[in-house]
């Protein structure tokens, strides 16, 4: 023991002693060292954050550049005769009427004296230059006015999708003839509305308007739209109030057991399950065992509500845990039962974080197409649905659809259904920032 207290001493005597002017120097070397570091740090986290802002704002160019066309179309400007001998035969106004009507050759006649096309071939090509919704348009038009019949009035079509490329310069005039969509023939017509000032390029009438449509002229997101907010409808009615009262029974009725342990643990594991899976399961219980119809918008939601859930319970308990227990004790203190506590201050306090959780999981479940696609959604749906038992689709799995299709004007109206489908979830994310800052309260 003497031994090693002497070594100690004679190490402390050999150690070079530092002047205070050196530990000085040392400390401000290391000051400027740290504070190097730091500015590299906050230089690298400036520089990934400049890096993802770009990425995001080319992301949104990509988009809106090729997204933005496709709010857009050609229209060429006709004379029609309205009447109503030809368009209406029975003079019932009814759809069996006009569908027995002869409103496309009126269309079609109209055309012909512009452009005087010479024998059946000519006409059979100046007869695809109008879409063929042409006749719907006319049948619209009588319904919602029938003073219009007995007068020659202007009327808009929309040009058939090969023009319509063609006018936007995707199928060029120096291409051979061989080697186009349409022939010289056609191009010289273009050409004759064109000096008449009959075409012209303005907000498509038909992409907010129309529905599904196997001519992409005619194509619109009006059903989807609609199909989405059914379905929506239907999820949130479902998730909100389960995930909340699950949220309220874990946090504060529950004992703290084995069971309570492995149920919060499954609900961590299905908020990382694929969402493919909840399609799988609504279509082996709600199609397969009970027997509901597919592409509906009622099994949709319900599936999208078993996706949703889990989020919306973990948000409501993480809200319902930054509820300060001082409010629990001041209602205790007053003589408040449990279930008063719950109800009168502590579900209130955290319902603008209930809120918010439950519209992220909404905006989420907007742009899920995979579990949609199970249940049969991706069928094609010309009709608008009416009620959630009505057969319908939704945005995500329109564009789905659109994207899978050859015709060049289908690409446009794909990027402009993202533009809408980006503007909705945006909106929703702006609701839920907007209600958490106006009903939080701070203490």
């Amino acid at each position: 023991m003497l031994c090693m207290l002497l070594k100690n001493t004679e190490n402390n005597m050999n150690k070079k002693i530092i002047n205070p002017e050196e530990a000085t120097n040392i400390v401000k070397n290391s000051i400027v060292k740290r504070r190097s570091k730091d500015s590299r740090l906050k230089l690298f986290g400036r520089a990934a954050i400049g890096l993802a802002v770009c990425f995001l704002l080319f992301l949104f160019y990509s988009i809106f550049t090729k997204g933005y066309p496709g709010f857009f179309q050609y229209y060429v400007t006709l004379d029609i005769n309205f009447d109503r001998e030809r368009i209406d035969p029975k003079g019932d106004l009814s759809d069996n009427s006009l569908f027995d009507g002869d409103a496309s050759a009126i269309v079609n006649e109209s055309l012909f004296s512009i452009i005087e096309p010479k024998g059946r071939k000519e006409k059979k090509l100046a007869k695809k230059i109008v879409s063929s919704g042409k006749d719907v348009r006319i049948a619209k038009m009588v319904k919602d006015d029938p003073g219009l019949f007995g007068t020659v009035t202007q009327v808009k079509f929309a040009l058939d999708d090969d023009i319509d490329s063609f006018l936007r310069g995707y199928i060029k005039r120096e291409t051979p003839e061989s080697e186009r969509r349409i022939n010289d023939k056609v191009i010289g017509f273009i050409d004759k509305l064109n000096e008449e000032g009959r075409i012209s390029y303005e907000f498509s009438d038909y992409i907010l308007s129309g529905s599904a449509s196997g001519n992409p002229e005619m194509a619109g997101i009006k059903g989807a739209f609609i199909g989405s907010l059914l379905t929506l409808s239907v999820c949130l009615l479902i998730a909100f109030p389960l995930g909340v009262a699950t949220a309220v029974y874990l946090e504060e009725i529950a004992k703290k057991n084995r069971i309570t342990e492995i149920i919060e643990v499954n609900i961590n594991n299905l908020a990382a399950v694929p969402s493919v899976v909840f399609g799988i399961m609504g279509l082996a219980i709600f199609i397969s065992i009970f027997g509901m119809p597919r592409s509906i918008p009622l099994v949709g939601g319900m599936v999208l509500a078993l996706m949703t859930l889990p989020t919306i319970i973990i948000s409501s308990r993480a809200a319902i845990r930054a509820v300060p227990p001082s409010v629990r004790d001041a209602a205790y203190g007053i003589g408040a039962s449990k279930l008063q506590v719950i109800f009168h201050h502590v579900i209130p306090l955290a319902m603008p974080g209930m809120l918010t959780g439950t519209i992220i999981g909404m905006a989420q479940a907007l742009g899920e197409t995979a579990p949609l696609l199970m249940i049969g959604m991706v069928a094609f749906i010309v009709d608008i649905p009416n009620s959630v038992v009505d057969p319908g689709t939704v945005l995500p799995v329109q564009i789905f659809m659109w994207a899978d299709f050859a015709e060049r004007m289908f690409i446009q109206k794909t990027s402009a259904a993202i533009i809408v489908l980006l503007g909705f979830l945006i909106a929703m994310n702006a609701l839920a920032v907007y209600l958490r800052k106006k009903l939080e309260r701070r203490w």
